[in-house]
């Protein structure tokens, strides 16, 4: 098979993987699932698809159609070719605003497919909690929906017409077809494949025994949300079989297939006009979850656009998260559960107006204590915050988490309470309770129960909790998938949902389009049991592993673990944010968050090696990863791929020895002392063309890449003494700040260094500094950390003697000054651990105390220049993940008469040296062309550019020829 692949390979244009790296990151999706692919196929376009197929065919494989790879239920994990279209197949090809309709192929990401139409006034409805990387081909295939279901209903009822390979590999075109047309294609005696599912569905739908049966055991109709099996309830609702209905549309069957049936190309979908532009959304908050149930039935009478539960479980997990800690503002007290109800009007009047009858008749039903209405951008964090409840509940240290087992019920909202109830009761018995979020408005609540499944325990829980739970749904005549699909998960039970009769008219349509199953095969029908092939084999071990760092309640590996798969990592820059920058440029699963998570997984857990981190295939996909610290904050599950790199890096250079550049960079700080001592030569030797080429080819960094120059004297140099020389006398009351004296301000940016402190002086505060090592950034970031915790300690001990809530300590460049509140608190030994953590709390950016003191009017617009200017400022990673640029903007806003406009980039691409490393630099350059070179070259002649990072300041200059300037150095020149 091996060779036949390799045969394969040279046969398609686009790329054919076999290797066991890509096979790993193809095995396992946003499920529980694991099963390793024969092989991965980019296919460049439709012929390449229809090649996979003839070989697919013709070796007795399978093809396994995947986009974003978000599915929940184990829809894109199986043993076959994983067919990742998500690269090739991302055009939107049509529009047809007067029809209301739009073609696309199927690796458009929603959210980018409502940013393309909306200049012309619509909007694709159906919304995912993914939809910033879900893609059409995967809403379809599992017929997705979402929060606003309620208007929108799911993707079905948007579904017009696709153009599909059947497993022959001939092409057909679904779409709607009058009663004629439908007959016309039955009669057809060309004996095509086409012809023969036309045949088929006629001749089982048009049986009046199977009709019967099926409107006696599918769910009940007033359940818009349903993935049960193959919709034959649906197409049997259709003019061919039911009178004065709609006419037939396959694509009713096609949604909701999981890739089983055909192999989309083209998608043509409705749109509707975009909905009215003001939302608000009303928070009730209860104390317990029968309540909000209760309630929820009251607020559909109100007909609002969404009715989204978040119980207290989620709740507490957003307390810790960085991110979503500052979206739980309106939360007040300690609430059982909080439902989100949104309403869409024409202005904020009428929502106030039907949000008040709905509180009013609430409150006379005694359900709920508190009301908050919100409005705009509070909107956008009310809906973060529900969206990340899936990742939050990977968050959960150790190996018990929140596992997708019965989590997609979708039942009558009118039975909702009653239903929930026999739920936890079901629980109980096995001494469970779960976590209850999301659809309240459509009758689905995502359920997950707490379970260990590396236990054989645990396992057969899994089992039985499913087993149990589809029971239930059964009585309460409800779909055992809303919205998340069928796949491995629940495909063993829909025999038990629908019958015998109707179960073997589903395998009927299965292998009437798929007669030798190389589509998909083991989904919906034939399903092996639901707790075989999950990512945890039962009795499985947690290795032990000794680390530099410290996880806190956790292992390394176990927060590796936390990446569930849900692929936030995947979002463009189109959706903003940081994370993940490589992903972003690429394109490539490879360079996501979750393969760098999956792979470490893989390795650390199955490894035979006494050093479990000696593997190749690790550095390779770890490699590029920038180390922006966009996972640690955007991540819901808050996985920190930077500190797992740091740490790989140690054990994998104990193995394999550190690289002469790797030493070079590292001794940055000692390098630059020693050519301190003659800047003008050093700064001749990195500009002249000839010695710098050498230099860079030696070091192995990239031609093209500038190489930073020295100050004419240190910071340390000057603070000691010209400082002394300058400043002037201060009331003996001063407040009193430490500056932190990194390495790159130290020697690089010193005039910043100067300015920063000259600004504190004028402002009124005693500026102290104090003798003190680097900050260890360098070595932290090439894995060296025994020789970054003894500097770290040093720190430490130095700082937390001298800084408390009075006396804080202030550092002008991000990545040095955060280290003390990200790495060292879990980089020192023990004995040090609390002391840092005191520590870390008195530390801040400069432009982030500044901010604060603005805040309490220590600072005002009059101390400065009324002078008008633009400013664009581009906010620093570990900037963005552990504080926010907000600070940076603010203090450029107080002059009066100055403009701020936030850059909506992510990382620069410079990343501290990764961006000089010759292998990077095409990387790095691409990272900064998505957002912020266009950004800065765009900008107007006059305009500021701003940036705290050094390395962002030199990533613009090398990507733009503009200067960027600090925040310092503009507020220090404003100052009057």
């Amino acid at each position: 098979m091996r060779e036949k692949l390799r045969q394969l390979a040279l046969e398609l244009e686009g790329i054919l993987y076999d290797d066991d790296t890509m096979r790993t990151l193809y095995a396992t999706d946003a499920s529980a699932y694991r099963e390793m692919p024969l092989a991965v196929a980019i296919p460049a376009h439709e012929q390449d698809i229809q090649r996979l197929i003839t070989f697919a065919r013709e070796n007795k494989t399978s093809l396994i159609p995947r986009t974003a790879g978000t599915s929940l239920a184990g829809q894109v994990v199986g043993n076959g070719i994983v067919v990742d279209v998500s690269r090739s197949f991302t055009k939107i090809l049509e529009i047809n605003t007067e029809e209301h309709w739009v073609r696309v192929q199927p690796g458009v990401v929603r959210d980018e497919l409502n940013m393309f139409l909306k200049p012309y006034g619509f909007y694709f409805g159906p919304e995912t909690s993914t939809a910033n990387r879900a893609m059409i081909g995967g809403m379809v295939g599992n017929n997705s929906c979402g929060s606003n279901s309620v208007v929108y209903g799911s993707t079905r009822e948007h579904l017009l017409e696709v153009k599909a390979l059947l497993s022959d590999g001939s092409e057909a075109v679904f779409n709607s077809l009058s009663l004629d047309e439908f007959h016309a294609r039955c009669e057809r005696t060309d004996g095509s494949l086409e012809t023969k599912v036309y045949q088929q569905i006629r001749s089982i739908l048009g049986h009046h025994s199977h009709q019967e049966e099926i409107r006696r055991q599918f769910p009940k109709k007033s359940i818009t949300r349903r993935n049960t099996g193959y919709a034959i309830d649906l197409l049997l609702e259709t003019a061919p079989f039911t009178a004065g209905t709609e006419d037939f549309n396959f694509c009713k069957l096609i949604a909701g297939s999981e890739g089983t049936l055909a192999f989309l190309t083209e998608i043509k979908l409705n749109i509707s006009p975009l909905p009215p532009k003001e939302t608000g959304l009303l928070c009730v908050h209860f104390n317990n979850i029968d309540e909000s149930l209760r309630a929820n039935i009251i607020a559909m009478r109100y007909q609002p656009s969404a009715s989204e539960l978040i119980d207290h479980y989620i709740l507490e997990c957003t307390k810790d998260n960085i991110e979503q800690s500052k979206n739980r503002f309106f939360v007040q007290g300690d609430p059982g559960a909080i439902l989100v109800i949104e309403f869409c009007r024409d202005n904020r009047e009428a929502i106030t107006e039907i949000a008040t009858r709905l509180q009013q008749e609430l409150q006379a039903a005694g359900l709920g204590y508190h009301f908050p209405l919100l409005f705009g951008d509070d909107t956008k964090k009310i809906w973060a915050l529900r969206k990340a409840g899936l990742g939050l509940l990977s968050n959960l240290p150790g190996d018990e988490k929140a596992v997708p087992v019965i989590e997609d019920t979708a039942i009558a909202v009118e039975d909702l309470p009653d239903y929930i109830r026999d739920f936890n009761e079901i629980l109980k018995k096995y001494g469970l309770y779960a976590v209850h979020y999301a659809h309240a408005g459509s009758g689905e609540i995502h359920l997950r129960p707490i379970i260990n499944l590396k236990t054989a325990e645990g396992n057969q829980l899994f089992r039985t909790i499913a087993e149990e739970i589809a029971t239930l749904v059964k009585k309460y005549q409800g779909s055992l998938s809303g919205e998340h699909g069928d796949g491995r998960l629940r495909g063993e039970f829909i025999r038990q949902m629908i019958g015998d009769q109707n179960y073997e008219l589903l395998r009927q349509v299965k292998y009437t389009w798929d007669p030798e199953n190389i589509f998909n095969p083991h989904k919906i029908v034939d399903t092996p049991s639901m707790n075989s092939m999950l990512r945890y084999e039962p009795g499985q071990q947690t290795p032990s592993l000794q680390t530099i760092f410290h996880f806190p309640e956790q292992t390394m590996l176990q927060h590796a673990e936390q990446c569930n798969g849900s692929g936030d990592c995947r979002k463009t820059q189109l959706s903003g944010g940081t994370m993940c920058p490589s992903y972003m440029a690429t394109r490539n699963e490879k360079d996501t968050t979750r393969a760098r998570a999956n792979i470490l997984r893989e390795f650390l857990t199955h490894s035979n090696k006494e050093n479990r981190f000696d593997h190749k295939e690790i550095y390779e996909v770890l490699d590029l990863c920038l180390a922006c610290k966009g996972c640690k904050s955007e991540c819901p599950s808050n996985v920190d791929m930077a500190k797992l790199k740091m740490e790989f890096l140690q054990h994998y250079q104990d193995a394999n020895g550190v690289s002469f550049r790797a030493r070079m960079i590292t001794n940055y700080n000692s390098l630059n002392a020693l050519a301190s001592i003659a800047p003008g030569m050093y700064n001749w030797l990195v500009r002249n063309k000839a010695t710098s080429s050498l230099i860079k080819k030696v070091s192995g960094f990239a031609l093209d890449r500038s190489l930073p120059g020295l100050h004419n004297t240190t910071l340390k140099s000057w603070f000691k003494r010209q400082w002394p020389k300058e400043k002037t006398s201060l009331p003996a009351n001063a407040p009193v700040v430490y500056i932190f004296c990194d390495e790159f301000t130290n020697f690089n940016d010193t005039a910043i260094g100067i300015k920063t402190v000259q600004l504190l002086h004028r402002l009124g505060y005693e500026v102290r500094m104090t003798e003190h090592p680097e900050s260890a950034r360098a070595l932290m970031s090439k894995g060296l950390l025994r020789k970054a915790r003894e500097i770290a300690e040093k720190n430490v001990r130095i700082f937390s003697t001298l800084i408390n809530e009075n006396m804080p300590l202030l550092g002008i460049e991000p990545s040095a000054i955060l280290s003390f509140r990200d790495e060292y608190p879990d980089l020192v030994r023990e004995d040090l651990r609390n002391t840092a953590h005191q520590l870390s709390k008195h530390v801040y950016l400069v432009d982030e105390f500044l901010a604060m003191a603005a805040e309490k009017g220590q600072l005002r617009p009059e101390q400065f220049s009324t002078e008008k200017k633009q400013i664009k400022l581009h906010g620093h990673c570990q900037q963005k993940a552990l504080s926010t640029p907000l600070h940076s903007k603010k203090i450029l806003s107080l002059p009066a008469n100055y403009t701020v406009e936030l850059i909506p980039s992510g990382c620069c691409g410079m990343a501290g040296s990764f961006g000089y490393e010759k292998e990077h630099y095409d990387l790095s350059m691409q990272v900064g062309e998505l957002v912020l070179f266009p950004a800065v070259r765009n900008a107007a002649a006059d305009t500021l550019i701003a940036a705290p990072g050094t390395s962002c300041r030199h990533q613009v200059k090398d990507g733009t020829g503009k200067i960027a300037l600090h925040p310092i150095e503009i507020l220090h020149a404003a100052l009057i």
